[in-house]
């Protein structure tokens, strides 16, 4: 479904990516773990048109797609969940997720994707007409993935979906990442520093330093291995 290969990006001439190749295959939970800083939010945003690499190719469903701003492979079906959530604060709840279905793609569909938001996240029906300023963490996090929701995508990008939420919160939405994928069918790339939560669920993984991949197998495989478990999971 998703084709990377040979991607180069730089920041003036600070290489960030070198050479990432990576695939991920239609109904797949695919993760890319790392520590911070090793280049997977520039991963993300590259693939989501933020940023134009200077070398290789990115296909969805056979197109190559470099080059293509933002909001047309938001048009072809790839979401991105952001780090830190970047939901508008001074709109509510029910204004944010009316922005996410602002695609020419998810228009026809904007009420029953509310309908399948709210039944996703009661606690957002529930909240509908408050400010999304003043939403708990884990509620900003649920908002942003339902705006993203709003836009029918095909495969969804979740940037750090953990950050800064409490322990049973970050369960609370792997949950929902997993069910978005088994029961709905959506494609999941998970960009994630907590690595053995995201191998735990994970089809596959992707394990990138400074830039590279280094390492890639079965989500449990790389769990499972003694450096991983060093260098990421304190085993």
């Amino acid at each position: 479904m998703l084709r990377v290969e040979g991607l180069d990006l730089f920041y003036g001439d600070a290489q960030a990516l070198d050479g990432v190749t990576f695939e991920v295959k239609e109904r797949e939970i695919v993760a890319v773990v790392g520590a911070n800083g090793a280049g997977k939010s520039s991963l993300i945003r590259t693939i989501h048109g933020m940023h134009r690499p200077r070398a290789g190719s990115i296909r969805f469903e056979g197109r190559d797609i470099v080059g293509q701003p933002s909001h047309r492979i938001c048009e072809l079906g790839i979401g991105q969940v952001a780090e830190g959530r970047q939901i508008f604060p001074s709109l509510t709840v029910l204004e944010n997720l009316e922005m996410g279905a602002a695609l020419r793609r998810a228009r026809a569909q904007e009420k029953a994707s509310l309908e399948r938001v709210f039944g996703l996240f009661p606690r957002l029906a529930e909240r509908r007409r408050q400010a999304a300023g003043t939403l708990s963490g884990g509620e900003q996090q649920m908002l942003a993935i339902g705006r993203c929701l709003m836009g029918c995508p095909r495969l969804v990008m979740f940037d750090e979906p953990s950050l800064g939420l409490a322990p049973i919160v970050v369960y609370d939405v792997f949950e929902v990442i997993r069910r978005l994928n088994r029961e709905e069918g959506i494609t999941v790339v998970l960009v994630e520093q907590n690595v053995a939560q995201s191998l735990r669920f994970a089809d596959r993984g992707y394990v990138i330093e400074n830039g590279r991949i280094v390492m890639e197998g079965s989500g449990p495989a790389l769990l499972a291995d003694d450096g991983i478990r060093r260098a990421y999971v304190g085993l």
